[in-house]
């Protein structure tokens, strides 16, 4: 079973069935039994697209679909996010970071094409 952090794009391409996300990421967000971490961050990030017409669902549909999903576990921001956030990496992309080092069990990696979450190489990348 995998487990891997999500960034925004990857739970928006996932739950509107685009086929941007690598196979890989593709492979993992298919698994029946795969663990899909997803930092409130992102949550927020999706409001906020879809307030300002950028995302064609909203954020009450997103969430739906998630609470449904029991692969699914939103992370939260706490101390141990905020100690563990990579300084170099902008707020957004830092606290995704953070969720996928302070997770409970190692995850296998954080599923995101974000080039400057590849180049800090501080979590593996699935895309």
């Amino acid at each position: 079973m995998k487990t891997c952090a999500l960034d925004t794009y990857a739970l928006v391409w996932y739950l509107t069935n685009d086929r941007r996300p690598g196979a890989q990421a593709a492979a993992v967000l298919e698994d029946p039994d795969a663990l899909l971490i997803i930092p409130v961050i992102v949550l927020a990030e999706i409001k906020n697209l879809a307030h300002k017409r950028r995302l064609a669902a909203t954020i009450e549909r997103v969430l739906t679909v998630i609470e449904a999903d029991g692969r699914c576990v939103i992370r939260p921001i706490d101390l141990e996010i905020i100690r563990a956030m990579p300084i170099e990496l902008d707020i957004h992309d830092a606290l995704i970071v953070g969720a996928a080092l302070t997770h409970v069990t190692p995850v296998d990696g954080a599923l995101t094409c974000d080039q400057d979450i590849i180049r800090a190489g501080l979590v593996p990348v699935i895309w």
